[in-house]
């Protein structure tokens, strides 16, 4: 089996195809481009390399949130769009999983944090050493409430993801339990997790077509609570 992933939830744009258990092709960019401009060239280039018939892939898997919502749409459109296309079933993978999925075989509890501005975190507990296992579903909080509740588990936790960088010195200075963070190959979203998670959801049939993808935001984007606000203000 192959499976084309595609990650765009951050400012990581990253494609991998997993074939079988063998990552095969992985292409990971962490800079300031929009994914607009690199998605396609990306999945372009690793087809090339492989000489891979994007035809013969078996499903494309995405990362489907939370995170950037103009990363994430266009994530979705690229993926969506291919699926179509090529007549693929889809599968959405939720973002958080698959960077904790960045860490399989670890016995602590990860945590992964991305920044969600104004001092919030998206973030989800998991254990991974055996297999992916949801100890928190993957939500929106403030970093105090994340501390807080890790310290209250007094769990070893690896923490990885931009959070890290946004809110290093509050973890530092708030948490109790053992912690450390994840290194630089494995601290950021990858593909080759969003494909290799993809395989293991395609094996559960947990697919879906194109036109049914839908990104999960996890909360209103910001122009959508600023308008809120305004609107509020002229209602009262």
């Amino acid at each position: 089996m192959k499976i084309l992933g595609i990650e765009s939830s951050s400012l990581v744009a990253s494609v991998a195809v997993v074939t079988d258990d063998v990552l095969t092709a992985e292409y990971t960019v962490n800079f300031k481009k929009t994914h607009s401009q690199t998605l396609l060239p990306m999945i372009d280039e690793i087809a090339g390399m492989l000489e891979l018939d994007l035809h013969t892939i078996d499903a494309i898997a995405a990362a489907g949130g939370p995170g950037s919502f103009t990363g994430l749409r266009i994530g979705t459109a690229t993926a969506k769009g291919l699926g179509l296309a090529l007549k693929k079933p889809l599968i959405h993978i939720p973002t958080l999983e698959a960077m904790a999925y960045n860490l399989w075989g670890t016995d602590r509890l990860v945590c992964p944090i991305m920044d969600a501005r104004r001092n919030q975190v998206y973030t989800g507990l998991y254990h991974v050493s055996r297999e992916l296992e949801t100890v928190k579903e993957q939500c929106p909080m403030s970093v105090e409430e994340l501390v807080s509740g890790l310290n209250d588990r007094m769990e070893p936790v690896i923490f990885l993801g931009d959070g890290v960088g946004a809110y290093r010195s509050q973890i530092e200075e708030l948490m109790k339990a053992p912690y450390d963070f994840a290194p630089a190959q494995s601290n950021r979203q990858r593909a080759a997790s969003v494909a290799a998670l993809g395989m293991e959801y395609l094996k559960k049939g947990l697919t879906m077509e194109a036109a049914e993808f839908v990104p999960d935001y996890l909360r209103k984007s910001q122009a959508e609570r600023e308008r809120e606000e305004r609107n509020g203000q002229m209602d009262a």
